[in-house]
Order: C-alpha cells, then sequence, then structure tokens
C-alpha cells in the first residue's frame, strides 16, 4: 500500500465529508480510492475497446412502438453470446426500462450496444464497460481443464 498526503481547502473538505458521509464511507481514504478507480475506468471507456469486458447496457423503450420490443430480442438473439443475463421493468403503461449484462470482447460489446441503441424508438441508452484482465489457470483436478478467468482491471 503506499501512501500520500493532499491538501484541500476547508470549503472542499467539508464538502468531501458530507459526500463520504452521505454514501456510508467509513473513511477518506476509501472514498477517495473509489473515485480514483471511477476516473480510472471513465478514461479507459474513452479509450479504443480493446480486449475483454463486463458491461452494463441500459435504456429505456416504448414497447408500443412498432416491432421494437421484437427487434430489441432479435439483437439480443442474434448475440446471444455476449448477452449475459437481461432485466426488464415496467416504468408506466408505454415505457420500459431494460438492462442487459453483456461480456465478450470489448469491441463487439460496444458494436452490439450502438446497433441496440441506434433502433428507432430506443431512448437514454447508456453503456457501462468495465475491462478485464484474463487470468489463466490450470485445471483443478485430474478431471478438468486448464481455463481462463476474467477479472475487473483496476
Amino acid at each position: 500500500m503506499e501512501r500520500f498526503t493532499i491538501s484541500l481547502d476547508d470549503s472542499l473538505a467539508r464538502q468531501f465529508d458530507e459526500l463520504i458521509a452521505a454514501r456510508g464511507y467509513g473513511n477518506r481514504s476509501e472514498a477517495l480510492r473509489d473515485l480514483i478507480r471511477a476516473a480510472i475506468g471513465h478514461e479507459r471507456q474513452r479509450e479504443e475497446p480493446a480486449g475483454h469486458c463486463v458491461a452494463n447496457l441500459s435504456y429505456v423503450f416504448n414497447h408500443h412502438e412498432r416491432e421494437l420490443a421484437e427487434r430489441i430480442t432479435a439483437l439480443q438473439h442474434d448475440r446471444h453470446d455476449l448477452t449475459v443475463a437481461a432485466m426488464h421493468t415496467h416504468l408506466d403503461h408505454e415505457n420500459c426500462l431494460e438492462s442487459v449484462i453483456l461480456k465478450g470482447p470489448a469491441q463487439e460489446v460496444r458494436r452490439f450496444a450502438d446497433a441496440l441503441m441506434a433502433e428507432r424508438g430506443v431512448r437514454h441508452g447508456q453503456l457501462n464497460v468495465i475491462a478485464l484482465e484474463a487470468e489463466h489457470h490450470h485445471a483443478h483436478d485430474e478431471h478438468g481443464e486448464a481455463h481462463v478467468h476474467f477479472r475487473p482491471a483496476c
């Protein structure tokens, strides 16, 4: 663990303390670590996609929009290799919120998300991507095979 010291003016320190209390942090260090992780993750999302990722694609759509629900479902079926899970929530009589968990090569995940969000009638689309690092493992027993685990990159 590396330690460093930062200086904040009184007003900024007070606002930071209010923020970490509101979010339930026990101390400034853990809050600052999360802020740094978020900044690094945000910066990675600006980079050109590479490697594997896990992602959450969220969007709102009007289920009365002509054939939109069918088009969305068809897109997910076409890329069932990327789609881990989907949750569908009814917001009102017309609008639905869907959240789709995706996992796979980052370029393919982004292409899929872009295609889905570009569908006529899809609104408020947002993709949150978390880069993954490959960790190669040997077989756990004599019957198993060598395999890869993917863990968050930061």
